[in-house]
């Protein structure tokens, strides 16, 4: 049986680690990098190690960034009385290239699953609370995807937040069930972002 050098085939391995990279998209990149240009390729190895160095997480709102506290948290141009929860901070990335919302985010970090052993004290909801209270958050918008976790966590949260004098929305039409926002095109999240609808 062949076998790949023993270097390519760690290459091939550590790359399958990636979510969203199966063993033969592994294969394909690890043949391309072996094929690059030794400068070129540790550029791009910099590049790794300077992301996973740099970027840190906002303790306001938990989303990815550079600073402590993000670009959005500590803009005042943002609209204070919109918090939008999401997932995770890909998802914040997907909403913010609609262009259409101005508000501030939440990021959970997660959602809850019986089947990975993840329950609501293992997100970011603990804050939430004192954000709706010290930041004059009127409205929340639920934007998690529409999986069956994803559903589960959304109820969660409306019972967590049903007790707070705010209105409650979930983001409407364009998202199938079993979707992801970071996989949905901007058009169909700008308008799931328009036609959301009131919970409380």
């Amino acid at each position: 049986m062949y076998r790949y050098p023993r270097a390519l085939e760690k290459l091939i391995a550590t790359l399958s680690q990636i979510p969203g990279i199966g063993r033969k998209t592994a294969q394909r990149i690890a043949f391309h990098v072996i094929s690059m240009d030794e400068k070129k390729v540790s550029e791009i190895a910099q590049a790794f190690i300077r992301a996973k160095r740099k970027t840190k997480v906002c303790s306001i709102c938990h989303n990815l960034s550079e600073t402590d506290p993000c670009h959005i948290c500590s803009s005042e141009e943002r609209d204070s009385t919109k918090l939008c929860i999401v997932e995770k901070p890909i998802d914040v990335a997907a909403i913010e290239s609609t262009g259409i919302y101005n508000g501030k985010y939440h990021v959970l970090g997660g959602v809850i699953s019986a089947i990975d052993g993840i329950g609501a004290d293992d997100l970011n909801v603990k804050d939430i609370g004192e954000r709706i209270k010290n930041e004059g958050i009127k409205e929340v918008i639920i934007a998690l995807n529409p999986t069956h976790e994803g559903e589960i966590t959304a109820h969660y949260l409306i019972s967590l937040l049903s007790n707070y004098k705010i209105s409650i929305t979930r983001i409407g039409i364009g998202l199938p069930i079993g979707g992801s926002l970071e996989y949905t095109d901007f058009v169909t999240i700008k308008e799931s972002i328009r036609s959301r609808k009131k919970i409380k």
